[in-house]
């Protein structure tokens, strides 16, 4: 298992190094860093990207739920966004919507960025092209949670912590305390 890095760690804000080729040391690194995102409880992970592990390559890593399989991204591009206003949120349901959403966005956390949870407006649908981890070229879109997941993990290859993003655009902090959200700017 590794480290999870927090910020402020300078490997957190830089930019990434393609990965090269697709050996052993890299199916080991992805299987450690599968392997440390399933034990992560509190919170609970649904990504993680090298740099959070203190690894300067372009590898994230997305399980958008515990019974979920492991998706592999190596080299990911974003290629084109969408943004559709009149598409029905993430969240279904009322509760749901209290517990993930505040004034209509979705709120993200990060494993290198504990306790903090932010409402940031991401696009709702992306398509990424990516190696898979047998160096298959990859193009494919991507909807709700795991747009929201894309979006966050390729931030992270870019040296961007979704703390960045909220303050761009003009948004709110809110910090868990007491299993309750309190927000701080």
């Amino acid at each position: 298992m590794l480290k999870i890095v927090h910020a402020p760690a300078p490997v957190l804000r830089k930019g990434v190094r393609q990965v090269k080729k697709i050996d052993k040391k890299i199916r080991e690194l992805v299987y450690d860093m599968e392997e440390t995102l399933i034990v992560q409880t509190d919170p609970e992970g649904v990504g993680l990207a090298a740099p959070q592990v203190g690894v300067d390559l372009a590898i994230f890593i997305i399980k958008p739920t515990p019974k979920s399989h492991t998706e592999v991204f190596i080299n990911p591009k974003i290629l084109e966004v969408k943004k559709i206003e009149d598409k029905p949120k993430v969240s279904s349901t009322k509760q749901d919507k209290e517990e993930d959403e505040i004034e209509g966005v979705k709120l993200e956390g990060c494993l290198s960025v504990p306790r903090f949870t932010i409402p940031v407006d991401r696009n709702s649908e992306v398509r990424v092209e990516y190696l898979d981890l047998n160096g298959e070229k990859q193009s494919k879109w991507f909807t709700g949670l795991k747009a929201i997941i894309v979006q966050h993990e390729t931030d992270h290859l870019n040296g961007i912590l979704f703390t960045q993003r909220v303050l761009e655009q003009k948004g709110r902090l809110y910090e868990e305390k007491n299993g309750e959200l309190e927000k701080i700017s």
